[in-house]
């Protein structure tokens, strides 16, 4: 039997979005990381956007922990590994700490990781001894550390808070952290979303730096208690099917640049681990596609820099020439608008792309689609125990696509319909983003050729 593992953890969450999470998250990883410190951070939920920022503060990749997406048993294996080799896990929240089916308060009571609550404190005084009482106590079974105050900046507003925490009932006292000044060389800019991404900030480290700095004024500086963490009793039965190599020897040109970046960690996991050999390449930059077997084009941002993808006429030939020869094509969310005849933008831009699925897509100011979804495929085979895949959708554009629909997401846990999935030749596109190891023999026959589908 595998014994347990002891190592430091926090859950950094908050009461709403917007409060500052991920600086906090971010600067804390940071300052430990400067003390010489192996840090692992998480992110709860389907972000991509904040995992860039915390991959830059750490130093170590950022993986997803969402008891629905990623599944609860492949949750406590990815927390138990980081346990055995690292110093301190930081695990950013999601939304506000109760909000969503799972919340941020579900994964810290069921793995015992206490809360450190960010509390946006600019505009209250006592009212922060309320909203932290309240988070620390509406739920009996929930570990909590403490809280810390965020965009404060005098010792007089600190000295006001600190005073209204310890008007609460001896038995009910919550530690404070300290405060993290309102300071604009460390905030984080922001766009339609979520936060711009890191490889967009030229002074990402000095940000990082200077958030830092904040940090080795609190007692986040002192490494928090240590938590028991042990593997699920199935891990080494859930790792068997990857070991198969389904995808052995299979080239995969994975498109990666400043347009298209939303891609799990763990999903490019799955597919080395699957036998896959992973060849990067950038539809901005690359005249010319790799050779390869399949192509996987992830969301990102392509109406940031649709000019210069319509302008990179020799890439899209060859994307053309790509699925003529009937080769697998993966396209998500921003990655299927890339596919589409038009784009406009939201100047009313319009812009001719690659044109392998009939239809345009347009830019909007609001939000179009959001939450976990999960799609029963019409694949019929052999290698398959379940058609079912889970992900989830998030995106400010709306797609007029000239193709029958193959399958259609389901939202978790409202089971209303969510997004159409088109199967074409040997594309597969959708707004969804999937995630390949809740289904990992039918994430492999994406990249297979249809006949063995």
């Amino acid at each position: 039997m595998t014994k347990p593992q002891l190592c430091p953890a926090l859950i950094v969450s908050a009461p709403s979005s917007g409060s500052g999470k991920t600086t906090i998250t971010a600067a804390i990883a940071r300052y430990h990381r400067q003390q010489g410190r192996i840090v692992t951070v998480f992110k709860v939920g389907p972000d991509f956007i904040d995992p860039m920022i915390l991959q830059q503060a750490s130093g170590q990749r950022v993986y997803q922990l969402d008891l629905w997406l990623v599944g609860e048993s492949a949750c406590r294996d990815l927390i138990y590994q980081a346990a055995c080799q690292s110093d301190l896990i930081l695990i950013e929240g999601v939304m506000g700490l109760f909000d969503g089916t799972p919340s941020s308060a579900d994964l810290a009571r069921l793995f015992g990781i206490p809360v450190l609550a960010v509390i946006d404190a600019s505009a209250m005084a006592q009212t922060f001894a309320a909203i932290a009482y309240g988070l620390a106590h509406y739920d009996s079974q929930l570990p909590f550390a403490g809280v810390i105050a965020n965009r404060v900046n005098s010792e007089r507003h600190e000295s006001l808070l600190k005073q209204s925490l310890s008007q609460l009932d001896k038995q009910k006292q919550i530690k404070f952290y300290g405060r993290v000044g309102r300071d604009s060389e460390i905030s984080l800019p922001e766009r339609h979303l979520g936060l711009v991404q890191a490889k967009e900030l030229a002074d990402i480290d000095a940000q990082l730096d200077l958030a830092s700095a904040h940090i080795a004024k609190t007692d986040l500086a002192r490494l928090p208690k240590a938590v028991k963490f042990q593997p699920s009793d199935s891990s080494a039965e859930s790792n068997a099917h990857i070991t198969d190599g389904l995808l052995k020897n299979k080239r995969i040109i994975v498109i990666n640049d400043k347009a298209f970046s939303f891609i799990y960690a763990a999903n490019i996991d799955f597919l080395t681990e699957a036998g896959a050999d992973i060849i990067y390449a950038s539809a901005l930059e690359d005249t010319h596609l790799p050779e390869g077997d399949a192509l996987y084009i992830p969301g990102g941002y392509p109406e940031l820099y649709a000019a210069k993808l319509a302008e990179n006429t020799s890439f899209i030939q060859d994307v053309r020439a790509f699925s003529a020869n009937q080769k697998p094509i993966l396209a998500e969310c921003g990655g299927m608008l890339y596919l589409m005849d038009q784009l406009t933008d939201l100047d009313n831009q319009t812009y001719d792309l690659v044109g392998l699925i009939p239809g345009q897509a347009r830019m909007q100011n609001k939000l179009a689609a959001i939450g976990s979804q999960w799609v029963e495929f019409p694949f019929e085979s052999a290698l398959l125990a379940g058609n079912q895949m889970r992900g989830h959708s998030f995106h400010y554009s709306t797609a007029n696509v000239n193709l029958p629909a193959q399958t259609k997401s389901v939202h978790h846990p409202s089971e209303r319909q969510g997004e159409d999935v088109y199967i074409k030749g040997n594309i597969i596109a959708s707004y969804m983003h999937w995630y390949f190891h809740s289904n990992p023999a039918l994430a492999s026959l994406f990249f297979m050729d249809k006949t063995v589908r």
